[in-house]
């Protein structure tokens, strides 16, 4: 019994790294007492003498109270390239240890007397240089260390005679976890454009751009988290699907079941209830009346705002939107945070905030991805970053604002006119011309322009909305003060042509203790477009829903 419990534990322990010399230099993270970094050896000695004390107790109370299952074995972090090269000596301080290093090849350049293949496990931007050599166990298996293969490396870091890199990695041990085959392999060494890698979306985070992008939305994701919490925010789950449109465009995603996929080829159009006017009968659908994705979960914000008092929400949603550009998708994420006992002021305000911080951090803790996006994507981008860090935003009237345009003589493609939207074209020249790349705050829009929920201001003409504008993308923030008085807010959804009755709930919460709030959307990928200098939006989320496609 105790030795089938020993096998049994040895067979459950996390296989760990061994280090043999010096106990290793502190890393810029805490790591657990039992570390990967313990003795390999230790950590099995460890396990065994458990194994062998406890036998004899669990035998005996296997007999006394019935069969006993075996612990689940401790999770330990790994250890990964960042946590060797990711300090301010790039690895210098881990010259004699010994470590293993799991990841996927990105290179391999065999000479006559030794080989260099490069590994990357996705935390960092930078690679380990492994070096191998003839003598080195499992060096028959090299004809299949290629380009996306899969790799278990283990050896002792060294200096690295190279100008590129303060470290390598001696390798004693190689092992081909998973192979790849080199001739159809689609990502090689030779740059690819990023319009074909979408076709690829699947491989596509194994490129540098992609693996940088992605680090970057992970961060900016988890600052966003941290900026609220800190700040007294609730994050709320608002619903994906719903019955209403918050903003009353129309260009939502239908979600029925009467489409049925039974039968060949899906639902004939006659299998479709139908009233007797010939309108589609949604009373016997899954809801019992229309039901669509949703493209914002302010609405829903609002009701916990109204209790809570300060709220957020992040999650996907959805716009059915016929539109291709390099600015739109059909399916993205949206951070919207409500204040309630807030005005205006106090939008603009908390938006500013935010904004700030979340820059701040990526500039602070992405600075190798960051750096990359400076060299190869655009350059000055953290110039352009940090003064988004260090300048003062200001603000200035949707009027002020279009006399602004007008003085300016430029002949823009689309006509500037009070009444009309601003176009990216009009939001770029504000803050990049007019305000030298400084962020700026456009407020005060013309209520026809505006969403049926947006306060209406004393002159009757404009309502309380901000338009958040940066360098380079134009609008990223748009946010209101919303209608808190019954009697305006129905007068707003009557000039709009929307039923009241889809609104019950939301009117409810002006009839019950009603108070002033506000609150801003900010679309997650134009945040990362912004953040990291890409062009197109569909290279800012990982898997992009667009007219046409919806591969992966």
């Amino acid at each position: 019994m105790a030795a089938a419990a020993t096998a049994r534990l040895l067979r459950l322990a996390p296989r760990r790294l061994q280090v043999k010399t010096s106990p290793l230099p502190a890393l810029s993270f805490q790591l657990p007492r039992t570390t990967l970094l313990a003795a390999a050896s230790g950590q099995r000695q460890r396990f065994c003498a458990a194994a062998q004390a406890s036998a004899p107790a669990a035998a005996a109370a296997a007999a006394a109270t019935g069969p006993v299952g075996e612990a689940v074995g401790e999770f330990r972090k790994r250890l990964r390239v960042a946590d060797v090269k990711g300090g301010e000596d790039e690895g210098a301080a881990w010259v004699g240890k010994e470590l293993a290093v799991r990841g996927w090849v990105r290179t391999c350049r065999a000479q006559r007397t030794v080989t260099f293949v490069e590994v990357n496990d996705g935390s960092c931007l930078s690679n380990m240089q492994c070096v191998l050599t003839p003598d080195t166990e499992g060096y028959d298996q090299i004809d299949s260390v290629t380009t996306g293969a899969s790799v278990l490396v283990e050896g002792v870091v060294a200096s690295s005679q190279g100008g590129k890199q303060k470290v390598e990695l001696k390798v004693s041990k190689i092992t081909v976890i998973g192979k790849s085959d080199p001739t159809s392999f689609p990502i090689q060494k030779k740059q690819a454009s990023r319009e074909f890698l979408r076709t690829v979306a699947h491989l596509r985070p194994r490129t540098n751009t992609f693996g940088a992008v992605t680090r970057v939305r992970n961060a900016l994701a988890y600052a966003t988290h941290k900026f609220f919490q800190d700040n007294g925010f609730v994050w709320v789950s608002s619903p994906i699907i719903t019955a209403s449109d918050c903003e009353g465009a129309g260009e939502q995603f239908y979600v029925t079941t009467l489409l049925s996929n039974s039968a060949e080829g899906g639902s004939l159009l006659k299998d479709i209830p139908a009233t007797k006017d010939g309108r589609v009968d949604w009373s016997q659908d899954f809801f019992c009346k229309p039901a669509f994705l949703t493209v914002s979960g302010q609405l829903n914000g609002e009701t916990y705002a109204s209790a809570l008092s300060d709220i957020y929400t992040f999650g996907p949603t959805f716009r059915a939107e016929n539109s291709n550009t390099a600015r739109h998708l059909a399916e993205f994420w949206m951070i919207e945070p409500e204040l309630a006992f807030a005005d205006l002021n106090d939008d603009m305000a908390c938006a500013t905030a935010y904004l700030q911080y979340v820059v701040k951090y990526i500039l602070d803790n992405c600075k190798e991805d960051m750096d990359f996006f400076n060299t190869w994507v655009e350059k000055g981008i953290i110039d352009r970053l940090n003064d988004v860090v260090e300048k003062n935003f200001v603000h200035l009237s949707y009027t002020d604002a279009v006399e602004l345009l007008l003085g300016s003589k430029k002949n823009f493609e689309f006509p500037v006119k009070w009444g009309l939207d601003l176009q990216s074209e009009h939001e770029r020249y504000i803050t990049e011309v007019a305000f030298g790349g400084r962020p700026v705050i456009i407020r005060d829009y013309p209520k026809e322009i505006k969403a049926f929920y947006m306060r209406q201001n004393d002159d009757g003409k404009t309502v309380a909305a901000m338009d958040l504008l940066v360098p380079r993308v134009g609008e990223l923030i748009g946010g209101s003060q919303r209608e808190e008085r019954l009697d305006h807010l129905e007068a707003r959804l009557d000039e709009q042509n929307l039923s009241k009755e889809s609104y019950w709930w939301y009117l409810d919460l002006r009839r019950y203790g009603s108070v002033p709030h506000a609150g801003f959307g900010l679309g997650f990928e134009r945040l990362v477009q912004f953040a990291t200098g890409i062009d197109n939006i569909r290279d800012a989320i990982p898997f992009p829903r667009v007219p046409g496609s919806a591969e992966f």
